[in-house]
C-alpha cells in the first residue's frame, strides 16, 4: 500500500467517534449501568467458648447471684431498722411525755380539792381557782390526756384501783359508787388509775 492510501485511512480514523469501554460508560450520564455483581453473603461464624471459659461464666452468674441475694437481704434490714428505730422513738417520747404529765397531775388533784371545797360562790378567789383549774384541764386536752369515766360505771380493773366496796341496792353489780382520785390516760395508755370504790 502506498504512503498516499495510508495517509487517508489514518484520518479516517481519527475522524471515527471512539468507541466507550464499559466503565466510561457506566459513567456517563444517561447511561444504563450495568447490575453490579450481588455481594456474597458472609456466613456466621458461631462463636465457640471453651470449657474453662463457661466454668467461669457459671461461676460469675453464681456470684452475681449471690451478691443480689445480699442487696435484697440488707435492703429489707434497714428497712427493718428504720421503722424499728421510728417506732422506738415514738415509744421514748410518749413515755417521756406520759411521766412529764404524771408529775403534774397532783397539781390537778390540789386545784380539784380547793375549787370543790365550797365557799363563797361570788369570791374572786373562788373564781380564779376554777379559771386556772379549766385552764389546766384545757392543757391536758391538747396534750392528748383524758380522765377515765369512773362515777356509775361498771369496775374496770384495767383502768380503775378500787380501795373500798360497799353494798348499795340502788346500785348495780360491780359498779364504781364514788371517785377518790380521778384517772388519766395518754394514747390509750393509762398513766394513773383511778382511784375508787366498788358497790356489790
Amino acid at each position: 500500500m502506498s504512503e498516499e492510501n495510508k495517509q487517508p485511512l489514518e484520518e479516517e480514523e481519527a475522524r471515527a467517534p471512539q468507541q466507550e469501554t464499559a466503565p466510561e460508560a457506566a459513567e456517563q450520564p444517561g447511561a444504563e449501568p450495568e447490575k453490579a455483581a450481588k455481594p456474597k453473603k458472609k456466613k456466621e461464624k458461631g462463636i465457640t467458648f471453651t470449657r474453662e471459659q463457661v466454668e467461669q461464666m457459671e461461676l460469675a452468674a453464681k456470684q452475681l447471684e449471690s451478691v443480689k441475694d445480699q442487696f435484697v437481704r440488707l435492703t429489707a434490714e434497714y428497712d427493718n431498722y428504720r421503722k424499728r428505730t421510728a417506732k422506738e422513738k415514738d415509744t421514748i417520747y410518749q413515755d417521756a411525755k406520759a411521766d412529764t404529765v404524771k408529775a403534774f397531775l397532783a397539781v390537778y388533784d390540789n386545784l380539784e380539792r380547793a375549787v370543790a371545797s365550797g365557799g363563797d360562790e361570788d369570791s374572786p378567789h373562788k373564781k380564779g381557782l376554777e379559771m386556772i383549774f379549766a385552764q389546766y384541764k384545757e392543757i391536758l386536752e391538747k396534750l392528748g390526756v383524758t380522765e377515765i369515766p369512773a362515777q356509775g360505771q361498771p369496775f374496770d380493773p384495767e383502768r380503775h384501783n378500787a380501795v373500798m366496796r360497799i353494798d348499795d341496792d340502788s346500785l348495780g353489780e360491780n359498779t364504781v359508787s364514788q371517785v377518790f382520785q380521778a384517772g388519766f390516760m395518754l394514747g390509750g395508755k393509762v398513766i394513773r388509775h383511778a382511784i375508787v370504790q366498788v358497790a356489790n
